[in-house]
């Protein structure tokens, strides 16, 4: 009799080191566009300013589908580490920032994941 393999399993692994936040802002209908702009500009600064802050990359809501649930803009921000993040939130650039841009947010959501890769 022929013996048949079984396919292998597909297993989960954690990345290890880098952790990713994905943020999701909504702003205020009354901040001018020219000033949501500028915000973003600041945000994106933050790449420079703060060691652990790896990648820092944006986008505006495109879905076809309406689920956004009001949220326009969304970022996604790589850390080195979990250190890496804890020190970005308490950093005196992102503290500073974070003053400035939080009256212009009618609302935010933020997850921060450990990236996981998928094999065969």
């Amino acid at each position: 009799m022929e013996e048949v393999s079984r396919p292998k399993e597909k297993t989960m692994e954690e990345v290890k080191g880098f952790v990713r936040r994905v943020l999701l802002f909504k702003f205020k209908a009354e901040t001018a566009p020219d000033h949501v702009k500028q915000l973003i500009k600041d945000y994106s600064n933050l790449v420079n300013l703060v060691e652990s802050l790896k990648t820092w990359h944006m986008g505006k809501d495109a879905s076809i589908e309406n689920l956004h649930e009001g949220f326009t803009h969304i970022f996604e921000l790589t850390f080195e580490d979990a250190e890496g993040a804890a020190a970005y939130v308490v950093h005196p650039a992102h503290l500073e920032f974070h003053e400035r841009i939080k009256p212009h947010l009618e609302k935010t959501s933020i997850i921060d994941y450990k990236p996981t890769s998928f094999h065969t």
